[in-house]
């Protein structure tokens, strides 16, 4: 499914340009758009939505009807050429989860992006990494200090991975660039998009010296509710999170959240008590996150913590055993309601009976599973997430809710007040 910078030739589209496509609808966040390249190739997913091809029964009986009335428009207005000659000029690659060149720290994170836009050298993400975030209103020492760590970090090849806002992020990235490091931009909108204004130059010298990821196609604006979701994916190309300033309820807080699910250990800068861009990095400090006093600090933790290095995915989630395996594997061949998995137990076992599994006690190994990441419920269906399928938890952008309204559907818990919407 993947696309590299070429020009368009005759003959028929490559996936590419209909991944690129999808991931533009309004209401076809990553969790939904990921379950339907789970269940159709890409070409055939788009002909779906247009009304042209029969949906997967898991798909008609889950989502709403307005839902589909709003894909279909979108879908019969919309022009693949045009999204693939956008990516094309932009330089611009495609992957999605089934391809090789899609971020293997990705692939077995427990919100996945379906699709990744990536404009720079993808090598990069086999570098060690590390994520600097904060505040887009730091002081001057905030300031110095991300830039310090990116310059220092930058010299030993260690990549800088952060979201290219204001403040801390742009500084970080000044720093890494001054060295000839490695910058890793992760962003919220579409990568012909700079934003903000004011970083343009900055977005443009990391896209040559580096790498800019985004899971959203050219042309997407940077509305507020895909930073939280941008968060996300910051934690998850990063080994250590570092948090230079932040206010009590800073927007890198939630990347710090994110960390957290993904066990990456976050680290923070000791500031003034009497500084408000640090009253959030302070109070880290008392839950228990280290202490970062200078980079020899990072270089330690990155150096005890190997877990993610390389281009090696790391997988935090228990390994499920027996049934539990079985049921993982049954979901990742297509999405099973309560009732399949225990007809399925049934039928293996020889005979008309789910054994000695009651629904009771098929239902409480779903439970277990959706506990620990393995499964998600959508619809009364269950559906594999991370590294066994297409499938994210991350929440669905612009939804259509049951009047028919489009509202936004962050479904992660992310979004929060208005210091929440970026940085």
């Amino acid at each position: 499914m993947s696309s590299s910078p070429a020009e368009i030739g005759p003959g028929p589209l490559p996936d590419a340009a209909y991944l690129a496509t999808l991931a533009g609808f309004t209401g076809l966040g990553p969790r939904r758009l990921g379950w339907l390249l789970a269940l159709h190739p890409p070409a055939e997913a788009l002909e779906v939505l247009r009304g042209h091809r029969r949906a997967a029964t898991a798909l008609t009986e889950s989502w709403p009807q307005a839902l589909w009335e709003t894909l279909r428009s979108q879908a019969r207005a919309c022009d693949p050429t045009e999204a693939h000659r956008a990516c094309v000029e932009g330089r611009i690659m495609v992957v999605g989860r089934g391809d090789a060149g899609y971020p293997d720290q990705l692939r077995c994170d427990p919100a996945p992006p379906a699709v990744v836009f990536m404009r720079g050298e993808p090598s990069l993400l086999v570098a060690r990494r590390v994520g600097i975030v904060g505040t887009r209103n730091p002081t001057r020492v905030g300031l110095d200090t991300a830039a310090s760590l990116g310059r220092q970090l930058g010299r030993v090849q260690v990549a800088v991975v952060s979201g290219l806002a204001k403040g801390i992020d742009g500084a970080a990235h000044r720093g890494v660039l001054e060295v000839g490091g490695q910058p890793i931009g992760v962003v919220a909108n579409g990568l012909d998009r700079p934003y903000p204004a004011v970083h343009r130059r900055l977005w443009d010298e990391v896209g040559e010296q580096g790498l800019l990821i985004s899971e959203w196609p050219p042309g997407t604006a940077p509305e507020a509710y895909r930073f939280p979701l941008r968060n996300r994916l910051i934690a998850a190309l990063s080994e250590v999170v570092v948090v230079v300033e932040s206010r009590e309820r800073g927007g890198s807080l939630s990347t710090v959240r994110e960390a957290a699910l993904r066990d990456v250990q976050v680290m923070a800068v000791p500031g003034s008590p009497m500084v408000r861009a640090s009253r959030g990095t302070n109070q880290l400090l008392c839950d228990g996150a280290a202490p970062v006093t200078g980079v020899d600090d990072v270089v330690v933790a990155l150096g005890l913590d190997t877990r993610r290095c390389a281009a090696r995915a790391h997988d935090p989630r228990p390994r499920p055993q027996g049934l539990a395996a079985d049921i993982v594997e049954w979901c990742r061949v297509m999405p099973r309601t309560l009732d399949d998995v225990v007809a399925e137990i049934a039928r293996r076992s020889g005979g008309g009976q789910a054994g000695d599994r009651s629904i009771g006690a098929v239902a409480m190994v779903l439970a277990r599973l959706e506990r620990d990441g393995w499964l998600v419920e959508s619809g009364g269906w269950f559906q594999v997430v991370g590294a066994f399928a297409g499938v994210g938890l991350a929440g669905d952008g612009p939804s259509v809710t049951a009047t028919g309204a489009v509202g936004i559907d962050h479904g992660d818990g992310l979004a929060g007040g208005p210091d929440e919407v970026e940085g």
